[in-house]
């Protein structure tokens, strides 16, 4: 798609927890391995650290952290730890800290102290991540960040790493809470940065309906006036193509597609967003 001139890289964010962030990202991820021709990179920097757990599952995380493997933290920190193997810190090799999901799908994970071992030691530089995909990931098609649900280093780092940010939203009571704060966030980091290009690639409104035939009811229908409002206010677009409820979706999380009932509906948001990505 984009790799003479360098992977395009999407953040997925939003400033309201809850909204699927991570199933999204985690998705649209084996969507890029499974069906397009895309070398995909996920970077988590999360510290709930779900996006890892999705993709490396539960066992093999639990080896990733029970062996102390390197994750984002040393890539903000810039070096590795003493261990019992190497008694003074130790230059960080990025292959170490890349692990392969699929074929045409790495991640680099995070861990549960992600946040806690940055914040209570010096501030960390917001552009490492601008700076790691530039100097070893130039070969990538398509890099995609999850981000938490809060204003923070993280999330201007994944600003300065990223081309389009991609809002999930559910259609519930404060859909729209998060979307001020993000569009105040984003209007800050560009005034500052006027050469950097980024902008919302559109909305898409996640659990927009549910098994049993109910499609939300009068309430989804209030948040999709609230939410088609906002996204007017921010200039933004909102993907036509909305992700059902599934129960399927852990499955495709994990690589497994067989028997997905209607969670292969998801596909038609990911054709939609590539579709766009591309254009």
């Amino acid at each position: 798609m984009a790799r003479k001139k360098g992977p395009i890289c999407v953040s997925v964010i939003n400033m309201k927890g809850g909204v699927g962030k991570t199933t999204v990202a985690a998705l649209l991820s084996r969507y890029a391995s499974r069906y397009t021709p895309l070398n995909t990179l996920t970077i988590d920097i999360d510290p709930q650290a779900n996006l890892s757990q999705a993709l490396m599952r539960e066992q093999r995380y639990r080896q990733f952290l029970d062996n102390k493997s390197p994750s984002i933290v040393d890539i903000f920190t810039g070096y590795l730890p003493p261990t019992k193997n190497t008694p003074s810190p130790s230059p960080l090799n990025i292959s170490d800290v890349v692990v392969d999901i699929e074929t045409s799908l790495q991640i680099i994970p995070s861990k549960f102290d992600f946040s806690d071992h940055l914040i209570n030691s010096l501030k960390p530089d917001p552009r490492v991540l601008a700076r790691l995909i530039t100097k070893n990931f130039r070969h990538m098609d398509l890099i995609i960040i999850d981000c938490a649900p809060t204003e923070s280093i993280f999330t201007q780092a994944a600003y300065y790493a990223s081309r389009y940010i991609l809002v999930p939203v559910r259609p519930e009571y404060f859909a729209t809470v998060g979307f001020p704060l993000l569009n105040d966030s984003l209007s800050a980091f560009k005034r500052k940065n006027r050469s950097h290009s980024i902008d919302v690639i559109g909305v898409v409104i996640n659990n927009a309906f549910y098994d049993g035939g109910n499609d939300g009811g009068p309430e989804k229908t209030r948040a999709m006036r609230e939410i088609r409002e906002e996204a007017r206010k921010n200039r933004w677009h909102i993907f036509s193509k909305e992700i059902p409820h599934s129960r399927g979706f852990p499955k495709m999380m994990r690589g497994d597609y067989a028997h997905l009932g209607n969670a292969y509906k998801f596909n038609l948001f990911a054709m939609e967003f590539f579709s766009k990505l591309q254009s």
